[in-house]
């Protein structure tokens, strides 16, 4: 019952390692330092030699307007590692779980992404995310990539990190409020995952392919901000007095992001029964565990 989990210090990597152990799996959790995935030999010897009944990819390039000025490093890890991995899966007879975005679209869509959604990326994180996908797709029958989107969680640094530090440093505070997305707590995605590699390491009948997993409720930046502000404020004083909504031409970043950033996560439901947890429960247990954490550290 072994599971090989490649980028183990990134937010879902994190919780993968630190969750494992209630479901009785052997977590071999890789870092960059312990396993880069963009060297191909490292890769093959690394899964070859594990044991592994399962790799999870939680690896990637993930710092989007940078990207726009490295496009060879993200697409190193975002399409070459993800194709060195699935080939070893292959060639060891591993399937591999893979993690995507949901900026493999253009965000143009009224509703919901489905997987069967044509992919039309902005930027060249989402391109290299997307050429990725093609790139386990074309190697390797038995994977799963999961799709997902604003991702949040305890451990490494994500918006809700970013607004409670602006929170106790400002008192007005500008949001974006034009972009639509699904807030997905780190550690509920890592039970996902997890539940999948459940089923295929107890034998059970598995479906391969694409799909999709978010937090449950669509938000814009600005109403993600809202509640992490009003769910922090129980346990702090925050020097925010006002949120201010702005639109994405107030705001201009390096990379373009799609307006749309929905996704429909029926497909998951109905294949494998995992139902989509609401993302304002999600951020208010994520907040809790922040601030007990920190009282116990000033204590």
């Amino acid at each position: 019952m072994k599971v090989l989990v490649t980028g183990a210090h990134g937010q879902v990597g994190w919780e993968l390692s630190n969750r494992s152990g209630h479901r009785g799996f052997n977590i071999l959790a890789l870092d960059r330092a312990t396993l880069d995935i963009t060297d191909q030999s490292a890769v093959n010897r690394e899964v070859s030699g594990s044991g592994a009944s399962v790799v999870v990819n939680a690896a990637a390039y993930t710092a989007v307007d940078q990207a726009e000025s490295e496009p060879k490093l993200a697409f190193a890890a975002n399409r070459d590692g993800p194709a060195y991995l699935a080939s070893a899966c292959a060639e060891a007879g591993i399937p591999l779980i893979h993690i995507s975005t949901d900026f493999v679209f253009d965000g143009e869509k009224k509703g919901p992404y489905h997987e069967r959604d044509r992919v039309s990326p902005l930027n060249v994180y989402g391109k290299s995310k997307a050429a990725g996908e093609t790139a386990v797709r074309e190697r390797l029958q038995e994977h799963i990539i999961l799709r997902t989107s604003w991702v949040y969680g305890v451990h490494g640094r994500n918006f809700v990190k970013t607004m409670l530090r602006f929170g106790r440093e400002r008192d007005v505070i500008q949001v974006v409020a034009d972009q639509h997305g699904c807030p997905t707590y780190a550690a509920d995605l890592a039970e996902t995952i997890l539940t999948i590699a459940a089923q295929v390491l107890e034998g059970r009948q598995v479906h391969w392919g694409t799909y999709h997993y978010c937090g449950k409720g669509v938000t814009t930046w600005h109403g993600f901000a809202e509640k992490i502000y009003a769910l922090a404020s129980e346990y702090t004083n925050l020097a925010v007095k006002r949120i201010e909504p702005i639109t994405t031409e107030e705001y201009p970043t390096v990379a373009k992001r799609p307006p749309n950033s929905t996704l429909d996560c029926s497909l998951l439901a109905e294949k494998y029964g995992i139902t989509q947890l609401p993302w304002v429960a999600s951020l208010a247990e994520m907040i809790e565990m922040m601030f007990s954490v920190e009282k116990s550290n000033n204590s």
